[in-house]
Parts: C-alpha cells; sequence; structure tokens
C-alpha cells in the first residue's frame, strides 16, 4: 500500500488507524498492510473487497426493509445498501466513536433519517435486546488483531436471532479458518436450520444462516445474480463460485 498517501492518523483507547488516499481509492486501516473499508470515490457503492461482495450477496435470498449492521468501518456496507435500495432502515452499531467520526468525514457516509448510528459496544448492544427486530443482521466486528472472538460465541449468536424476524438472516464475516470450526457450525445449526457459506478469494469465510423458508436457490438463478450485480456494479455470480450449505 506504499502508493498510498496518509490523510489522517487517529488513535483511541483500542488503538492506532489511519485514512489512506491515492487520488482514486480511500483506505480505513487498522494497522500495517491493513485494509478495513476501501472507497472508490467516484462509485462509493461499489464494494470492492470479496467479503463485503459476498455479506450483500444474502440481498438474492431477502429484500430487507430493514437491517442491523455491527461495526460500521467506513460505511462499505450502508453505501452499497443505500444504493440498491434508499428505503432500507440501516442502524450501524460502532465500538469506536472516532471510526465513526472518520467514516463521517472521509468515507462519504451517506447520512439521512433512515440512518442510525449508534456508538456501543456491539455485546452490550445485543444483551439489551431493544431494538427492534430486523430482516438481516450482518456482523462485521473487527479489530487490528482480527475478528472479534465475541461475535463466534454461542451467545452472541443466539441474541442476533432474538432480534431477526422469522424469516431474518444473520450474515457473519469470519477467516478461512472457521470453516473449519465444529463449534461455531454446530453453535449456528442450534439457532438456524439453515446455513450456508462462502468462502471468498480475500481468505474470508462469509456465513448466512436463517430459519426462514429455504431461498438459497437464487444463489444458482442467473436473472437474480444478473440483476444484483448490475444494481451493485460488481460481478456476484465470481465471488459465489464457493458456496454452498455448511456441512
Amino acid at each position: 500500500m506504499s502508493e498510498y498517501k496518509v490523510l489522517h492518523v487517529d488513535s483511541d483507547s483500542v488503538g492506532d488507524f489511519c485514512v489512506l488516499d491515492d487520488g482514486d481509492y480511500r483506505v480505513l486501516s487498522f494497522g500495517d498492510n491493513d485494509e478495513q473499508s476501501k472507497l472508490d470515490k467516484a462509485q462509493p457503492h461499489v464494494p470492492q473487497h470479496t467479503y463485503v461482495q459476498a455479506m450483500l450477496s444474502v440481498l438474492l435470498f431477502t429484500q430487507p426493509k430493514s437491517v442491523i449492521i455491527l461495526g460500521l468501518g467506513g460505511g462499505a456496507l450502508v453505501h452499497s445498501l443505500r444504493h440498491v435500495d434508499a428505503a432500507i432502515k440501516i442502524t450501524a452499531v460502532e465500538l469506536r466513536e472516532r471510526v465513526i467520526d472518520v467514516a463521517k468525514r472521509f468515507f462519504q457516509l451517506p447520512l439521512s433519517k433512515k440512518l442510525t448510528l449508534i456508538h456501543q459496544d456491539a455485546n452490550l448492544f445485543l444483551a439489551q435486546g431493544e431494538h427492534k427486530k430486523v430482516d438481516v443482521i450482518f456482523a462485521d466486528i473487527y479489530s487490528n488483531k482480527g475478528v472479534d472472538k465475541q461475535q463466534l460465541t454461542d451467545v452472541f449468536i443466539g441474541k442476533t436471532k432474538q432480534l431477526l424476524k422469522a424469516d431474518g438472516f444473520l450474515v457473519l464475516n469470519c477467516w478461512k479458518e472457521h470453516s473449519r470450526d465444529l463449534q461455531l457450525r454446530d453453535t449456528l445449526y442450534s439457532h438456524f436450520t439453515h446455513v450456508y457459506a462462502c468462502l471468498t478469494g480475500g481468505g474470508n469465510w462469509v456465513v448466512y444462516a436463517t430459519n426462514g423458508s429455504n431461498t438459497f436457490g437464487q444463489a444458482n438463478n442467473k436473472q437474480a445474480l444478473q440483476n444484483l450485480s448490475q444494481k451493485l456494479d460488481t460481478n456476484i455470480s465470481r465471488v459465489l463460485t464457493r458456496f454452498g450449505v455448511w456441512e
């Protein structure tokens, strides 16, 4: 990432982070050679990372009216969701207040009445259980040390289920090595009847879990894939080449 120039440096009790820019793209970095979020400044709705593309693939299976995002980062999910459907009610929960500030200042975060930003620990937010039930919960809680281990626990997953509608989806962003985590798999199946996953080219293991009727066949529906790809200006078919039931 040496071609990038440092645009902003910041820190809080969690650690240091910075904003990088090369003229066309802007990056939020939590550590050396780390891209927490990446924004195409000319097309902010286009998801740059394969894990974000994979997480957004849940839109093949549901048309959400409301979502919760746990872990805001630079707001990539917010940008894409807002572009696909401006009417979606989005609640984004972020532990680090200064990250929220940076997302607003440097990452063109699309602020509106449909977007609620909450500065809070996601685990506390879930434990309180005060939010109305939603159609999708995106869990993407990372630091410079990697995925937040709490988002892989039975307590966390159980709390997300309680905030989902009966046919809602939990979308969980993990690392490739979690594909071999049988305890995580079994925990998900203890709360959800259908659990699918996608291994991305970027080394992420993105999980989709629901108790709704199994609509995952849409992953093979060429028209549905084309429609979503056009909305996101991204080839969604490519990211789903390694998609299937987590067995």
